[in-house]
């Protein structure tokens, strides 16, 4: 279900409008109605609302997953407004389209946060709307004391006209912006140099929130009448519900209702994951109990028989084989044959599940012509989408109001159990709030794609990496996407761009699909946390068959700064020179080189994901078969950190993230049903396993940001595992870590 619309082209003059707000405020923005009459309705959407106080309110379009949007995207607005942070307050924003004679457009720009986008897609429009309502403000000043606007200026929270210093409060002069118009073109912006509010190290908006429990997320919906529901879905991936027995259900205090839910065919696209049965109650426990009383019996699936050790007996098999060459630059076959030196190696690496801490969960109300969901999503227009093709109502009468995410990495980004929730109220015409249990949410998701790697590299005589071929048997993720050809299914497992491609001449990329019936999706820096492992694992090898220091081999290749056509997400350009830079200081700070004791380690890794550029540097020990990580030191280049607290927040979770997956959690499967189902066997890594000494840096670049969401997570794996190996010898080829050490 994708959140993609048409975006119409618009004049500054339809795209934001000014006046004075409800409360007699100066308000700036993009109306909610386009034939507004009253101030009532000319409620503003992606807005800023100064008021008499001299507070300012800034709406916030993004859903908030925690990756601080909510505070850095603000931030844009108050610099170029030049306005106090500790005046200024954010308020959370519904979805916003519009639908017009070509389809449908948004209404408050672009909504959606996936792929590390939430500030690079609104870095310029943000910044202009700060500047906008600040030139409004000066040129309220300027008419009011006579002084033209060129000799007025602003300092925060005031306007200062000419040689007579009259400092003016913005809350002084709402009333006479309101009445101004605006200007055709945006005025002009800051230099980085004067920036007072852009990289500095403010607090979250709601960090008191969260920490004291009142942030409220999808779990904590209460509407009026509601009624609670969960759905007992079907164990076996693919199976559908046969018939069901609900005597015992119903005799169950608080269940007033149990339906049958339509899963998608086997191989059709998913609208919602899986078959199943609903109950219905006046409590969430109630609906828990009955649900276990239920008597189900399934049709037998086509995946009843699908198997972790299968599926990785067949990626094997097809590896022996001829691939789908999806990148053939050069000439491999010449240049891998003519090499002194071959190296081939297999990584393999499985399946995960996005666990995050607040399980899935939506409410929904489903009425004759309208419909109101409640939910924690990564896209809400994907919300919209999913509501409208289970309902059949149309999108501008669907209402999606935007919670705190209580963990996103990517699961969000689909809507099935928007989709659920709408099915239940459909059917009930109750108002439904759908909740999932921990184990709901482990045995059915959208996984991370498992998938078996062989990497070739064939070098000269000086050790220079003459051929490299990156050949992969996994299951795609774009598995079951609507209209998705069997030729594509290659491209959101290999970004045929990523290094070393037009850094080594002769490149060659080979996929093979395999179709077990897992559900595959994004999963945080989706296919960068897989590549990545594997390729800073085979350089660690190839700088080990050759003799070569690990660290010397990767600026050798990585050269000098230059920008390298890269045409996927993050690009135009790739810098191979910064992530020399990256992974030359993280190895400087946590004294690679330096002799350590017997039995400990040190490792290096470093990957380009979205437009940032991340490295690790980690030390472990390894004695006698037991594992301590002893210090982690990590940088980010993510350009200009516009909220410093946040990037460095992101780094050191997206590590976290990435050691605790590389250290024990898979995903696996046994006579078609998912074996895991809660954290005693899918265990997170413990704050124990986190070393204190936990170093993170921010090395700018240059003025233009990246987002930061993903960038951590990809080098954390492979500096682990290459630690690893220089403390015992033991290569990891294959993730989780788990008992491979214990021989």
């Amino acid at each position: 279900m994708s959140a993609v619309l048409e975006q119409k082209t618009f004049s500054r003059r339809q795209v934001l409008i000014a006046g004075a707000g409800v409360a007699g405020g100066f308000v700036l923005g993009i109306p909610q109605l386009a034939n507004a009459t009253t101030d009532s309705d000319r409620m503003i959407g992606y807005f800023v609302e100064i008021r008499a106080d001299g507070s300012v309110v800034i709406g916030s379009n993004q859903p908030e997953i925690g990756q601080g949007v909510r505070t850095a995207l603000p931030m844009l607005i108050a610099e170029e407004l030049d306005i106090d942070w500790s005046m200024v307050s954010v308020r959370q924003m519904p979805l916003g389209i519009i639908k017009t004679a070509d389809g449908f457009t948004w209404k408050y720009g672009g909504q959606g946060v996936g792929g590390s986008t939430g500030l690079t897609s609104n870095w310029e429009y943000m910044r202009q709307v700060g500047a906008t309502a600040r030139a409004q403000l000066i040129k309220a000043a300027a008419a009011r004391t006579g002084v033209a606007e060129a000799e007025c200026s602003t300092r925060p929270g005031v306007v200062v006209c000419g040689s007579l210093q009259t400092a003016i409060p913005y809350g002084d002069l709402i009333a006479d912006a309101s009445a101004l118009p605006l200007p055709e073109e945006s005025p002009p912006l800051k230099d980085v140099a004067d920036y007072r509010v852009i990289g500095s190290r403010v607090k979250s908006v709601d960090a008191r929130d969260i920490v004291t429990g009142r942030a409220k997320y999808g779990v904590d919906t209460v509407q009026p009448d509601m009624r609670y529901a969960v759905i007992a879905r079907a164990p076996v991936l693919n199976a559908s519900v046969k018939s069901f027995d609900d005597t015992e259900t119903r005799k169950v205090p608080g269940v007033v209702d149990v339906i049958k839910i339509e899963g998608p065919e086997p191989g059709a696209p998913y609208v919602i994951l899986a078959s199943g049965v609903a109950v219905i109650a006046t409590s969430t426990w109630a609906a828990m109990k009955g649900r276990q009383l239920l008597a189900i019996d399934w049709y037998e699936s086509p995946n009843a028989t699908d198997s972790s050790e299968r599926f990785w007996a067949e990626n094997r098999e097809m590896l022996k084989g001829d691939g789908q060459v999806v990148l053939d630059d050069g000439d491999f076959a010449q240049a891998i044959g003519d090499a002194e030196t071959v190296v081939i190696r297999q990584y393999q690496v499985p399946f995960v599940s996005h666990a995050p801490l607040e399980p899935q969960n939506c409410y929904a109300y489903v009425q004759a012509d309208e419909c109101h969901i409640i939910a924690p999503t990564q896209m809400p227009s994907g919300a919209s989408r999913a509501a409208a093709a289970v309902t059949g109502l149309p999108r501008e009468n669907i209402r999606v109001d935007m919670t705190r995410v209580g963990g996103g990495f990517g699961r969000r980004l689909t809507n099935d159990y928007v989709a659920e929730a709408a099915m239940i109220s459909m059917q009930t015409g109750w108002p439904i709030k759908l909740q999932w249990s921990r184990e709901d949410d482990i045995k059915n998701d959208f996984y991370r794609p498992g998938g078996l790697h062989e990497m070739q590299a064939g070098l000269d005589g000086d050790g220079k990496v003459v051929a490299w071929a990156q050949r992969l048997a996994s299951g795609s993720k774009y598995y079951r996407r609507p209209n998705m050809p069997d030729e594509d299914l290659f491209g959101a497992e290999l970004y045929i761009d990523d290094f070393p491609r037009r850094i080594v001449d002769n490149i060659r990329m080979e996929y093979f699909h395999n179709a077990i019936g897992l559900p595959r999706g994004s999963w945080r820096a989706p296919a960068h946390t897989a590549n990545a492992f594997v390729v800073q694992s085979f350089l660690d090898e190839l700088a080990h068959e050759t003799g070569a220091d690990p660290l010397q081999l990767r600026l050798d290749l990585y050269g000098a700064s230059r920008e390298i056509e890269y045409g996927g997400h993050g690009g135009p350009t790739f810098n191979p020179g910064r992530l020399a830079k990256l992974i030359s200081f993280v190895a400087d700070k946590i004294g690679y080189g330096n002799t350590l004791p017997d039995g400990h380690g040190i490792g290096l890794a470093s990957h380009f994901t979205f437009g940032g550029y991340a490295a690790h540097a980690i030390q472990v020990s390894v004695v006698d078969g037991k594992l301590t990580i002893e210090r982690i030191v990590a940088a980010i280049d993510c350009g200009l950190a516009v909220h410093p607290n946040a990037v460095e927040a992101q780094l050191q979770g997206g590590t976290i993230d990435g050691i605790s997956t590389a250290l024990g959690l898979e995903i696996t499967v046994l006579d078609g049903q998912v074996q895991q189902s809660n954290f005693h066997d899918y265990p997170l890594a413990r704050i124990a396993a986190i070393p204190s000494l936990f170093e993170s840096y921010i090395v700018p670049f240059d003025e233009q940001p990246t987002g930061v969401g993903e960038m951590g997570i990809p080098s954390a794996a492979p500096a682990l595992t290459n630690a690893i190996f220089a403390a015992s010898g033991v290569r990891i080829r294959a993730l989780p870590i788990a008992a491979q050490l214990q021989i």
